[in-house]
C-alpha cells in the first residue's frame, strides 16, 4: 500500500521535472483565455463574418461601375429573314459581332428602384463575298428602372443590417465575457483540486503520525485495539484520498491547459486569491445597463422588424405588380469608328411591365395571413423574453449581493474549523478525547476549507455572469468594449 502511494506521488514529480512551470493568478488566466483560447478565436471569426456581411450591405448602397463585353461573337449559320415584300427566305450569314459596354448604376433605397448611365459601342464584321464592317454607338444613355406596388427589399435591409451589425459587436463583447466565465470555472476547478491535494497530503501526514502514536499506546496498553484499528483505517483512507487528489489535479490541469492553448510541457500552478472586491449592485442601475448594452435586446428589436418585413413582403408579392422602365440617350451608326460619334441621333425607350394574378387559389392571401400570424407569435415571444430578461437580472443581482456575506462566513468558518482541529488533535495526543471526535473535527476542517474555495468561486462566477448580461464593469464603473480594429 505504501509503495503504491509513493509511486503515484513519484511519477508526477518526475514528469513535472520536464515541464516549464507557470504560476498564474485568476486575472492572468482570464487574460490568457481572452487572448488565445479556441473559444475566443471562434468569437473573433464570427464577428469578422458579421463585419463583412455589413460591409457588403453598405456596398449595395453605393454606385457600381460595370464593364461588360463580347469579344468576339462569331455567327456562321443559315437563318430565315423577311424580305421587304413580306416573303421569307433562308440566307447564309457569316459575321463577327463585338460589343463593349460601360455602365454606372445607383440603387435608390427609398423607392427600391435604380438609375443608370450607359455607354455602348458595337462592331459587326461581315465575312465572305460581301466583307465589310460597321459600327453602332450609344455614347450616353440615361434611364431608370422602378418596380411599382412591390416589396422594397433594399429599404428593409437598410433598417435591419445596421441593427444586425450592432448586435454582432455586442455579441462579440458578450462572447468574450462568456470566455471569461469559462476561465473562472476552470480556474476554480484546478484551485479546488490544489486545495484537495493540500488537504490530502496534510491528512496523510497527520494520520501517519497519529497512527504511529496510537501504535505505541496500544503496545503499552493505554488504548484498545479497536481504536488502533480505527487509526489505521483512517491512515489507509487518507492514502486513497491522496492518490485520488493527485490524479484529479492532473486532470484539472490538463483541462485548463487545453482551454488556454498550452501544450503538455507547461505545468500550471494557480495563485488563489485571498480576498474579493467589495461591490454592492443596485438593481435599477444594473437593469439600465443591461437594457442599454445586452445584445439580446437588439435581437428582440430586430426580430420585430424582421416580422414586419415578412408581412410587407407577403403583401407586396400578392396581387398587381408592375415595373416601369425608361431611358433617354443618343445613338449613331457608321462604317468608320471616327464617324460613329458624329451627329448622334436621339433615342427614347419606355416600357411598363405588369403582372396580374387572375387565379391563385388563395395562395397570396394565405402567405399574408401566415406572415401576420408569425408576426404575432414573435411579438408575444419577445414580450415574454423581455419579462424573463428583467427577472433574470433581478435574481442575478440578489444572488450576487449575498456572495460577499457568504464569503466572509466561509472564511471565518475555515479559520475556526482549522483551529478546532488543531485543538482536538492536541487533546487526542494527551488522551483526552477519542478517535471518533478527532475524525469529526478533521472532516469539518476539510469541509470548511472546501466551502471557502466554493464561496470564492461563486462570487467570481456571479460577477462575470452579471458582466456578460450587462456588458458593464462594476469594479471600474465603465461599459465593456473591444478594440474591433484589432479584431479585424
Amino acid at each position: 500500500m505504501w509503495q503504491g502511494i509513493l509511486m503515484v506521488q513519484f511519477i508526477p514529480s518526475r514528469l513535472d521535472a520536464q515541464k516549464r512551470e507557470k504560476n498564474l493568478t485568476l486575472q492572468e488566466v482570464i487574460a490568457l483565455a481572452r487572448e488565445q483560447s479556441p473559444q475566443a478565436l471562434l468569437a473573433r471569426h464570427r464577428f469578422r463574418a458579421s463585419y463583412w456581411q455589413y460591409r457588403t450591405h453598405l456596398a449595395s448602397l453605393l454606385p457600381t461601375v460595370t464593364l461588360t463585353g463580347t469579344m468576339p461573337d462569331l455567327n456562321r449559320s443559315i437563318e430565315k429573314i423577311t424580305l421587304p415584300d413580306g416573303t421569307d427566305q433562308f440566307v447564309e450569314r457569316k459575321l463577327v459581332n463585338t460589343l463593349g459596354s460601360l455602365s454606372l448604376s445607383q440603387n435608390i433605397f427609398y423607392t427600391g428602384g435604380s438609375i443608370f448611365i450607359n455607354s455602348d459601342l458595337q462592331r459587326i464584321d461581315q465575312l465572305g463575298a460581301n466583307a465589310g464592317h460597321s459600327y453602332l454607338s450609344t455614347p450616353v444613355s440615361i434611364g431608370f428602372r422602378q418596380p411599382l406596388f412591390s416589396y422594397n427589399a433594399l429599404r428593409w435591409s437598410r433598417k435591419i443590417e445596421p441593427l444586425k451589425y450592432e448586435e454582432a459587436k455586442r455579441t462579440f463583447v458578450s462572447s468574450m465575457e462568456q470566455v471569461s466565465s469559462q476561465a473562472v470555472d476552470l480556474f476554480f476547478d484546478l484551485a479546488a483540486a490544489q486545495i484537495n491535494l493540500d488537504i490530502a497530503r496534510t491528512n496523510f501526514s497527520n494520520t501517519d503520525t497519529l497512527y504511529k502514536i496510537a501504535l505505541g499506546r496500544y503496545n503499552i496498553g493505554t488504548i484498545a485495539e479497536n481504536e488502533l484499528l480505527q487509526m489505521e483505517l483512517s491512515h489507509l483512507n487518507a492514502g486513497t484520498e491522496l492518490n485520488k487528489a493527485l490524479i484529479d489535479l492532473e486532470f484539472k490541469k490538463s483541462r485548463l491547459r487545453s482551454f488556454l492553448g498550452f501544450n503538455e510541457n507547461v505545468d500550471l500552478t494557480l495563485v488563489i486569491p485571498s480576498e474579493i472586491p467589495s461591490i454592492e449592485l443596485d438593481y435599477n442601475k444594473t437593469l439600465q445597463e443591461a437594457l442599454q448594452n445586452n445584445p439580446d435586446i437588439l435581437r428582440m428589436e430586430r426580430q420585430l422588424i424582421e416580422a414586419q418585413r415578412d408581412v410587407a413582403q407577403a403583401k407586396g408579392e400578392r396581387g398587381f405588380n408592375a415595373t416601369l422602365f425608361a431611358s433617354l440617350g443618343f445613338t449613331q451608326k457608321a462604317d468608320e469608328l471616327a464617324a460613329v460619334y458624329q451627329d448622334p441621333q436621339s433615342q427614347q425607350r419606355v416600357r411598363i411591365g405588369v403582372q396580374i394574378p387572375l387565379l391563385d387559389w388563395g395562395q397570396g392571401k394565405g402567405k399574408v395571413r401566415m406572415a401576420m400570424s408569425s408576426q404575432e407569435v414573435i411579438r408575444t415571444q419577445v414580450q415574454q423574453d423581455q419579462t424573463d430578461f428583467q427577472q433574470n437580472i433581478f435574481l442575478q443581482v440578489m444572488q450576487f449581493n449575498l456572495q460577499d456575506d457568504q464569503f466572509m462566513i466561509a472564511a471565518k468558518a475555515d479559520t475556526i474549523a482549522a483551529s478546532r482541529y488543531e485543538v482536538t488533535k492536541q487533546r487526542f495526543l494527551i488522551g483526552k478525547i477519542s478517535v471518533l471526535d478527532l475524525n469529526v473535527a478533521l472532516s469539518e476542517k476539510d469541509q470548511a476549507r472546501r466551502a471557502y474555495i466554493e464561496s470564492m468561486r461563486n462570487f467570481w462566477t456571479y460577477l462575470y455572469n452579471i458582466r456578460r448580461l450587462t456588458l458593464y464593469d462594476f469594479i471600474e464603473n465603465k461599459a465593456l468594449s473591444a478594440d474591433l480594429e484589432d479584431v479585424l
